[in-house]
């Protein structure tokens, strides 16, 4: 069975960010920087937004058990269509694709267009925006961090991490415009 075929015009984005990706995974390698890009992937992984939904009850009363399964739904679609999108564009990590870009941590699957971490962490910060802004200072940085270790960890491509917050971005506006009535 042969390996399915990436869009022509990932094959031009690979050598375009080839090189920076290289440097910015070579930063990321230095052992102090490496531990807070391992930390913010593994956050982004799920505990974060684990902990961030699950505190909305605490913050919100009521209002925050609508919060807590608006956000779990909507992660859930979100989910869905980013594997969907994965599934289908089958761009290769960029490891796989330049042996010179060194991949600091284990890949969940082969593919790397777009990044999950970003979108959760853009459509989190988004609805952390709209519901509980307090949280923000706390949630934009970590949402940053995320996102820059996801290239710096050598797992994606910067235009990935673009993808990812763009994704992102489209479900938090879904779901800012889809929120339960706050009382």
């Amino acid at each position: 069975m042969t390996a399915p075929r990436t869009l022509p015009v990932f094959d031009r984005l690979d050598l375009l960010e080839s090189q920076l990706c290289r440097r910015l995974a070579q930063h990321g390698s230095r052992r102090s920087t490496l531990r807070l890009l391992r930390l913010a992937s593994r956050l982004g992984d799920w505990p974060a937004w684990v902990l961030l939904v699950a505190s909305l009850p605490l913050m919100h009363g009521a209002t925050g058990w609508l919060l807590m399964w608006h956000h779990l739904v909507l992660s859930l679609l979100a989910i869905g269509v980013y594997r969907l999108v994965k599934t289908r564009l089958c761009r290769e990590r960029p490891s796989i694709t330049f042996c010179t870009i060194h991949c600091a941590q284990p890949a969940r699957d082969r593919y790397s267009f777009p990044s999950g971490h970003t979108l959760h962490a853009v459509m989190f910060s988004l609805l952390t925006a709209a519901t509980t802004p307090a949280l923000l200072p706390l949630v934009l940085p970590l949402a940053v961090l995320i996102a820059a270790s996801r290239v710096g960890l050598g797992l994606h491509y910067i235009s990935d991490v673009i993808g990812g917050a763009l994704l992102g971005a489209a479900f938090g506006l879904l779901g800012w415009w889809w929120l339960p009535v706050m009382g």
